[in-house]
């Protein structure tokens, strides 16, 4: 199909990708708790929206680019983790009731979730590695071949975000009638995006 060996495959590949938790995860998890559905639809377009650059940086060579230049690399890696940190630090110190560290605004919530996919490095690499793994040499069509891959990426997140808000937004409702429950859930986002931050900059 389209110079794809095995779409099906390829299909459940990226299915069990968006299910590994990471920050993309937890940006619309976060993002649907402060901003309702819109909030949490409004993430997962940042999301899918990180995810078509990164996969065009991909196919264009950057990653080659990347690990011939090991110091450029980095300094994304180092970028990245240092905004996810930085997000993650706003959140555990934010005081009960004040302004959110997710913005109610829709802008807001696309960009968060764009950067903190955008400033991962290491998914350029994924997406390098990965493509071919699914790319059939006597049946490759070029760029349509790739399009086609891109669009299924873009759909299935789309579906998955729709999915994750609704079962988030229908627990958060309940959540916010304790306040306690929702501080302690804002500092353990906070917490891991800080995690998050660290495990990428230190991380192989």
């Amino acid at each position: 199909m389209f110079g794809i060996a095995d779409y099906g495959a390829f299909v459940i590949a990226i299915i069990v990708f968006l299910l590994v938790p990471g920050p993309g995860n937890l940006a619309l998890i976060t993002s649907t708790g402060k901003g309702g559905i819109r909030g949490g639809l409004a993430a997962t377009w940042g999301v899918i929206l990180g995810d078509q650059v990164l996969i065009w940086m991909a196919v264009a060579g950057v990653a080659a680019l990347l690990a011939a230049y090991p110091a450029a690399f980095h300094a994304v890696q180092w970028l990245g983790a240092a905004y996810l940190a930085w997000l993650g630090l706003r959140m555990w110190f934010a005081r009960a009731g004040g302004q959110p560290v997710l913005h109610i605004r829709t802008g807001q919530y696309v960009r968060q979730s764009f950067l903190i996919t955008l400033l991962n490095p290491k998914a350029i690499v994924f997406y390098m590695a990965f493509f071919p793994l699914f790319v059939d040499p006597a049946r490759h069509q070029g760029l349509v071949t790739f399009a086609v891959m891109a669009v299924t990426v873009a759909a299935l997140t789309f579906f998955y975000g729709l999915t994750m808000t609704l079962m988030t937004h229908f627990l958060a409702a309940r959540m916010r009638a304790n306040p306690i429950v929702s501080r302690v859930l804002n500092k353990l986002a906070g917490l891991f995006l800080v995690g998050f931050g660290v495990k990428l900059a230190v991380g192989n």
